[in-house]
């Protein structure tokens, strides 16, 4: 009995001693291998296609696309070769980076040209990596930095005006080319799809089933920004969008400056100053919207909607052509939110800047890309219409009814009443 027991007390201390040298041997062999982990030797320090570019890198790619009446550099860059150099000179201080003992850095006009080509195609980082010869990482890098350095460059493209001198010369300027009166820009809105942000929930999921970001703008008469609000999530309802800017909270406030009211032409009338919407924003005697429903020819509501959207097919155009132009619209962005932000940014400010620059507006917008009417007031669709069908990433504003205040209807109406008399067009019977 008693050796029974030596014999099993002996066993028990063997399979103890065999579990804790074990576990520490496991221990020691889990630390092992993290410390290799976290210091694994690299298979080689640049890939052969990297150091390719010692023989042709994007420099020299830019230089041969420069060369001849081609037009392969504009369409590359999307803009013009004066341009391009104009914005080296402008973002190269603050983007250029110091070459090292180990390797050259990146020039700036290839930092550059990787930005723009990024926002031309829409290509992945891998992609892009082959094109210009360095790595993913550097290109999400210079993509980055390139963008954000843009924007603060730029970002005087975009102004609202400060007096209601300016406003009223833009107001002026719809009447001539729109032929609507006391109106100060069109406002619209898009989603700007991304990828599903970790751990957000429901935060950015929108009503089309998707993740996005809200871009509400401003454009005035000649197809250009006066105000950006970028960033909304999209779980926020349409109208609320517009509310929760900036540009609507000074707007209620007067602190926009806008002028109170003006005398309509060839009248004696006088009526609010305003921006044109459509369905999916509330009426106000600032805001205005078509009527809803369908009425027949000839009948002074369907005259009004076709006036009203004749005006603002200005910022239909304005997306539309942003987005054929620079195609990183063309799906979801599979960036971050805030990485998001700054790439739609960059891409309104070019937007403003290429169509103020004379060597470039003609390439960014070329004849025949907006939409245009005939004698006969039928519409010419631009373009850009043709390609609209492949933007996956800008979806418009859901349109929900809304109740209107009795003021915005009077002053709705009245303007309906202008359109069939004094502010008639010959061609508006006849339009669709």
């Amino acid at each position: 009995m008693s050796r029974s027991f030596d014999n099993t007390q002996i066993a028990a201390c063997a399979a103890a001693y065999i579990v804790i040298v074990g576990g520490e041997y496991l221990k020691e062999k889990l630390v092992e291998k993290e410390k290799t982990k976290s210091c694994k030797e690299r298979r080689y320090w640049m890939h052969d296609i990297y150091k390719s570019c010692a023989r042709y890198n994007a420099t020299d790619l830019l230089e041969d696309l420069k060369r001849g009446p081609s037009n392969k550099f504009e369409n590359f860059c999307r803009m013009s070769a004066i341009d391009f150099e104009y914005l080296i000179q402008k973002i190269g201080p603050t983007i250029c980076k110091t070459d090292t003992n180990m390797r050259k850095c990146i020039p700036v006009q290839e930092r550059l040209a990787v930005t723009l080509r990024f926002l031309a195609t829409g290509d992945s980082f891998k992609s892009l990596s082959y094109l210009f010869k360095f790595s993913s990482q550097t290109v999400s890098r210079c993509i980055q930095d390139v963008c954000r350095a843009l924007n603060q460059e730029l970002k005087n493209e975009i102004m609202l005006p400060n007096n209601e001198s300016d406003w009223k010369n833009i107001a002026a300027d719809f009447y001539e080319k729109w032929n609507f009166p006391n109106c100060l820009g069109a406002i619209d809105g898009k989603h700007i799809v991304i990828q599903c942000p970790a751990n957000s929930g429901s935060e950015y999921y929108n009503y089309k089933g998707t993740f996005s970001i809200v871009l509400m703008a401003v454009v005035n008469s000649n197809y250009g920004f006066t105000y950006v609000d970028i960033g909304c999530q999209g779980r926020i309802s349409d109208g609320g969008v517009l509310r929760n800017t900036s540009f609507f909270k000074k707007l209620e406030t007067n602190e926009l400056l806008i002028p109170q009211e003006g005398i309509l032409p060839n009248t004696n009338v006088s009526l609010p100053y305003l921006f044109v919407t459509d369905e999916a924003f509330a009426l106000s005697k600032n805001i205005m919207k078509p009527y809803s429903g369908v009425y027949e020819n000839g009948n002074c509501k369907r005259i009004f909607n076709y006036r009203l959207s004749r005006a603002r097919r200005v910022v239909e155009n304005v997306f539309g052509i942003m987005a054929s132009v620079f195609r990183v619209f063309r799906g979801p962005i599979l960036l971050e939110p805030e990485k998001v932000r700054d790439v739609t940014m960059t891409c309104v400010l070019l937007h403003n800047f290429l169509r103020r620059s004379r060597s470039s507006n003609s390439i960014y917008t070329p004849p025949g890309i907006f939409d245009t009417e005939n004698n006969d007031g039928i519409v010419i669709p631009g373009s850009w219409r043709s390609e609209q069908n492949c933007t996956k990433s800008m979806l418009p504003l859901q349109r929900v009814p809304r109740k209107s205040g009795l003021e915005a209807k009077m002053v709705r109406d009245q303007l309906a009443e202008y359109f069939m008399t004094s502010g008639t067009v010959e061609w508006q019977e006849n339009a669709k």
